[in-house]
């Protein structure tokens, strides 16, 4: 069965990461087992100086994995960013939703997010039309072609997520 997942978009500064805090919480909170993947158009590390598992990804392991009782961390270099479909599958076997972050330009199911004190314009609906837009989480009142969740009420966003993808 393949994991289903959707994708929290919005420009940035419009509260994406605080969203989604709540929401997750809120699926948790229902007995959900969610998977996260956030997207970074950066460089990020979580990888630090003076640790062994940098020493060992400095010394040139291309693939450096940390266990603990608790977690696992995997560090693996690669040339470009794979696919997210193929991340997904790879490793989220085993919840039963994946929300991401960013990904704007996927053909995931997308929720944008929009802060009007932020921005009046969306990205889904904007001078594109992206068909993959599936909901706008604002805290404006909007005429669109899809629902308009309330950006301030993540419940409201729980629900919607847990009805389109959980039932």
């Amino acid at each position: 069965m393949q994991t289903k997942a959707v994708s929290f978009v919005a420009k940035s500064g419009t509260g994406k990461t605080t969203l989604l805090e709540k929401v997750i919480a809120e699926l948790k909170q229902r007995g959900h087992r969610i998977g996260v993947i956030k997207h970074d158009a950066h460089r990020f590390d979580i990888d630090h100086p003076g640790k062994d598992s940098h020493r060992l990804t400095a010394a040139g392991a291309d693939t450096m994995l940390i266990s603990s009782p608790e977690k696992l961390a995997l560090v693996k270099k690669h040339t470009a960013s794979p696919p997210i479909e193929e991340l997904i599958a790879t490793y989220f076997g085993d919840v039963d939703l994946v929300l991401t972050e960013g990904f704007k330009k996927s053909g995931m199911p997308k929720i944008e997010i929009n802060r009007t004190e932020r921005s009046t314009t969306l990205l889904c609906r904007g001078e594109e039309h992206d068909p993959t837009l599936i909901a706008v989480a604002s805290d404006g009142a909007l005429e669109l072609d899809v629902p308009v969740l309330d950006l301030n009420d993540p419940g409201a966003v729980a629900d919607f997520v847990e009805k389109t993808f959980l039932s």
